[in-house]
């Protein structure tokens, strides 16, 4: 089995970057990743900040990218998660001063904490992890996007529905489609809202497939996600009321494409259609927008 070793990293995707490796379509690899922090902190929560300036180390760095056989513009490229393993611990920085926290003052400061067990200890409770992918996509069109910002292409949106199990499809805009992926959490809450999900490293295991003509014929335009009996339409603006537009644009579309009447269409998504916010701490919002899939 194809395995990209952590060490092909990159920290924009872009239809230039050269692959770091081939596969064909339909073929499972493995992708090795860093955590956001590219090994700048330890299992004790200390960070190299004096190698972090001098610009050793990426920010969310991405393995890849995989070149799929076959994959074109106006495709899609289907990612299936059937593993996720991590290491035993992960870490944390505080977001004061930041975001939802920009009223609250506070020195900045990083926390390791141990999951070998399964579990992250935390205020005297006891939470089960919950793995997922905070970075993954494509390359864009146009140019070349940092890996720590959201868009169409995928990238940073931190949707911990990204899980083990989950399958989502990605607009091609470059041949071959140029998937990268990490920035992997051991536990994140919808909105990320302290800055940090309980980053860390790990390997994930995909299956990658390419559904041909994917835009024009299901109007996959934005990141389209299924996973626990449930279609998503994942999308990310400059404000909330972008990131809410562009995604309930984009369900709305998946619905006509699948043959629903267009007044019909806009009916259900307010009878059964649920926003959910993915995070609120990247460059750009992301949101998502969910319906059951046996409704399509």
């Amino acid at each position: 089995m194809l395995k990209i070793p952590c060490t092909q990293k990159i920290d924009h995707m872009s239809a230039s970057n050269p692959p770091a490796a081939r596969c064909k379509d339909g073929d499972t690899v493995i992708f090795e990743t860093m955590d956001c922090y590219d090994g700048a902190v330890t299992c004790e929560g200390i960070r190299d900040w004096e190698g972090n300036k001098q610009g050793k180390y990426m920010a969310n760095p991405a393995t890849g990218p995989l070149f799929v056989e076959g994959a074109m513009p106006g495709d899609a490229l289907a990612v299936e998660i059937l593993d996720i393993q991590t290491r035993g611990w992960g870490a944390m920085g505080t977001g004061f001063g930041e975001n939802a926290f920009i009223n609250y003052d506070g020195e900045y400061e990083m926390r390791a904490f141990n999951y070998e067990d399964g579990f992250v200890k935390i205020g005297g409770k006891q939470i089960p992890v919950d793995h997922m992918i905070g970075v993954i996509g494509v390359a864009p069109a146009g140019e070349p996007v940092p890996t720590v910002t959201p868009d169409s292409h995928g990238g940073n949106m931190d949707c911990n529905r990204i899980v083990v199990g989950s399958k989502i499809l990605f607009p091609v805009a470059a041949e071959g489609g140029l998937l990268a992926m990490g920035d992997l959490h051991a536990l994140m809450g919808d909105g990320e809202v302290f800055e940090y999900g309980l980053e860390t490293s790990g390997e994930v295991t995909v299956r990658v497939s390419v559904v041909k003509n994917a835009m024009k014929e299901l109007a996959i335009k934005q990141p389209t996600l299924y996973q626990g009996g449930r279609v998503m339409t994942v999308a990310s603006g400059k404000t909330y009321d972008d990131a809410v537009r562009l995604a309930l644009e984009a369900m709305y579309e998946y619905l006509l494409a699948h043959g629903w009447d267009k007044v019909e269409a806009g009916m259900l998504m307010s009878m059964k259609c649920d926003l959910a916010i993915c995070q609120i701490v990247d460059p750009q919002i992301t949101v998502r927008a969910m319906l059951d899939e046996n409704l399509i």
